[in-house]
C-alpha cells in the first residue's frame, strides 16, 4: 500500500509540474492544503518566496498559520516559498463563501 501511495505522489507532483506557471501556486496549494481548506481559500499572489493566501476569516487565518510549517514541507516540492501569509478575504468575497 506504502509503495502504491509513493505512486501516486510521483505522478501528482509530475502532473502539477507540467502546469503553466501562473497555475501552478493555486494548485500546489489546492494539492498540499486539501479539499475542505482549498474550498474555502484562494492564493493571491506567489512572489518573492511569499505565497499569499485569502482565507474567508481570523478563525481561519489562525488555525491555518498553526498548521504552515507542515504546508511549507509540502509546498517545497512545487514552489520555492518560505514563508505563507494569510490574507483575510474581502467582506464581499467572504459573502460568497471564498
Amino acid at each position: 500500500m506504502e509503495r502504491a501511495s509513493k505512486t501516486l505522489q510521483r505522478i501528482m507532483v509530475e502532473a502539477l509540474m507540467r502546469l503553466p506557471a501562473e497555475q501552478l501556486p493555486q494548485a500546489a496549494w489546492d494539492h498540499v492544503a486539501g479539499s475542505a481548506v482549498a474550498e474555502r481559500t484562494r492564493v493571491l499572489s506567489c512572489e518573492k518566496k511569499v505565497l499569499v493566501v485569502e482565507v474567508p476569516d481570523a478563525t481561519w487565518r489562525a488555525q491555518l498559520y498553526a498548521m504552515s510549517p507542515q504546508f511549507l514541507s509540502r509546498l517545497d516540492q512545487f514552489l520555492r516559498v518560505e514563508r505563507v501569509e494569510f490574507h483575510l478575504a474581502r467582506p464581499q468575497d467572504a459573502q460568497r463563501g471564498v
